[in-house]
């Protein structure tokens, strides 16, 4: 047994904590064509003038925020800003809502009266049983939005309801790993949009916007 000076930490529990984290980052290495393919869905929805339109429960929530502002400020000069808003931001709305028809359609009602079919939805959920993030996203598709899930442990209901475009899943039971591969995902999912938007020939001529 090795001990962490100073602290008395078996070295083989820190490197059981990194472990814990590895299977499921290797599980999303694992998916690379599926992620792809979501940025690449995401880039024409981007080209054809949709926002990004993001949401979450709890800890989740500060990540569809952190997600917006990447993509309305990102913070690699030179890259280029695109449309996103989060519908966790406004405690008002939020509220009034909850309040008024019910926690579960906090997210489908914003849906209903801010977004546009030319819009991408991206819900977060820590095991995909949120019941207002599934409402949401439920909503976004029946409008025609492109709709991400962004889910983990075994994806839940999200994972199960039919007709979503694509679901990323972090495949952890525990909801503090699936928060960190949920950032590392949202970090490669902003950089290949972009990458989409910068090679030349990989979207289609017509689509292009100024």
């Amino acid at each position: 047994m090795v001990l962490v000076p100073a602290y008395g930490i078996d070295s083989s529990q820190v490197r059981r904590l990194f472990e814990r984290r590895e299977a499921p980052l290797r599980t999303l290495a694992g998916t690379a064509d599926q992620v792809a393919r979501t940025c690449h869905a995401m880039s024409l929805r981007f080209h054809r003038g949709g926002k990004l339109v993001v949401f979450g429960n709890g800890g989740p929530s500060t990540d569809a925020q952190h997600l917006a502002v990447e993509f309305v400020h990102p913070v690699i000069v030179g890259k280029r800003a695109l449309p996103a808003i989060s519908l966790t931001s406004d405690v008002a709305t939020l509220t009034g809502i909850a309040n008024d028809k019910g926690i579960d359609e906090v997210f489908a009602h914003q849906i209903d009266y801010l977004a546009e079919p030319a819009d991408i939805a991206l819900g977060l959920s820590s095991d995909g049983n949120c019941g207002n993030v599934l409402r949401g996203l439920r909503e976004a598709r029946d409008r025609g939005l492109l709709t991400i899930g962004m889910v983990g442990a075994g994806g839940g209901s999200v994972a199960a309801e039919p007709g979503l475009d694509h679901v990323l899943i972090a495949d952890s039971p525990d909801p503090r790993v699936v928060k960190e591969v949920h950032v590392t995902t949202y970090h490669i999912l902003w950089e290949l949009v972009h990458v989409f938007f910068e090679r030349p020939g990989v979207l289609p001529p017509a689509v292009m916007t100024g």
